[in-house]
């Protein structure tokens, strides 16, 4: 099973907490071309939703989408934040306690969740269905667990995001346990998956890439990726060494980002 679907792996070491997923995200945050943001071009969507019913947040991760644009939240949703990992549910917490709002936490696997049949008006499912094992029953739960018309917002990436980057891994190598990520849940076969499911499902893309101007994050981003604590110290200053001489011949490394989501109806 490749790492980027093994469950315990996900649970235990690479979300054990936040922190592998806050250097990745640091990277989108500081040199992504779109002014936009992920986050706020998300909710542009989610405003499009009924503005009173629960909500489930599917694999919240450090819940970035509720920090990021508090004001934005519909006063009517009740929010479960759900989560494979117990210590990623304690870092969103931590982070979103301040904001005196009643969100519930809960472990929970995407594959069994536990509520009963049409317990929420919405589902989001932000960049982690492709984490999920077995995909087909982790879709027929969300649609068991939505009510009649309820909305799942699944959003992921295409097969070209970020492919400077796999080139770079490619480059270093990052261990005999890594796989290069592929999604099976993606931007071109998310659609036939969710219309087994869900009526009337549509995809809206995300235009964005990255234009990096320093070295550190991009080392850091890497260094967060499965496999890479197996990298000798010496094959990432050969990485950056190569960075450098790239960061000087061009002032920056552009990376192209391929992402965005499905709204699928019940």
């Amino acid at each position: 099973m490749a790492k980027f679907t093994d469950q315990a792996y996900l649970e235990n070491e690479q979300y054990r907490d936040s922190s592998n997923l806050d250097t990745r995200a640091n990277l989108h945050d500081r040199f992504s071309t779109n002014p936009q943001g992920w986050f706020a071009w998300m909710f542009d969507t989610l405003e499009t939703l009924p503005g009173e019913g629960k909500v489930l947040d599917l694999g919240c991760g450090a819940g970035g989408l509720w920090r990021s644009h508090p004001e934005r939240i519909p006063a009517g949703w009740i929010i479960t934040l759900g989560d494979l990992s117990e210590g990623m549910l304690l870092s969103t917490w931590r982070r979103l306690v301040v904001t005196k709002r009643a969100y519930k936490y809960e472990k929970m696997d995407a594959q069994q969740i536990p509520y009963p049949d049409g317990s929420f008006d919405i589902v989001i499912a932000n960049h982690m269905l492709y984490h999920v094992p077995d995909l087909p029953r982790a879709l027929r739960e969300i649609r068991r667990v939505l009510k009649p018309g309820g909305k799942l917002v699944a959003s992921t990436v295409g097969k070209i995001h970020m492919q400077e980057i796999e080139g770079l891994i490619k480059q270093i190598g990052l261990g005999p346990s890594y796989t290069p990520f592929q999604a099976a849940f993606s931007l071109e076969n998310g659609q036939a998956e969710l219309e087994k499911y869900f009526q009337d499902v549509k995809l809206m893309h995300y235009e964005d890439s990255l234009r990096i101007t320093e070295i550190e994050p991009l080392i850091a981003y890497i260094r967060s990726r499965s496999g890479a604590a197996e990298v000798l110290p010496e094959q990432f200053e050969t990485l950056r060494t190569f960075l450098e001489a790239e960061m000087r011949a061009k002032q920056a490394l552009l990376v192209h980002k391929d992402s965005g989501l499905f709204l699928a109806t019940c």
